[in-house]
């Protein structure tokens, strides 16, 4: 089976720390975004792929589908 996550321990634990922490509290999605890449110490790479993950999902669908 495929995965969409690039490899690395490090992305893998900020996706799952966004993720929980938006469960538990009121902060905007790109101030979690940001601490997460300082906290996890992302590459400029991979906290492009983190915002595309977690913004990606949430784009309306268009019509026509």
């Amino acid at each position: 089976m495929s995965s969409m996550m690039p490899e690395g321990a490090a992305i893998r634990k900020a996706v799952q720390w966004i993720s929980k922490m938006r469960e538990e509290g009121n902060i905007p999605l790109p101030t979690l975004i940001e601490q997460a890449c300082v906290r996890f110490n992302l590459s400029p790479k991979d906290c492009e792929f983190i915002h595309r993950f977690f913004t990606e999902g949430e784009k309306p669908k268009s019509a026509g589908g």
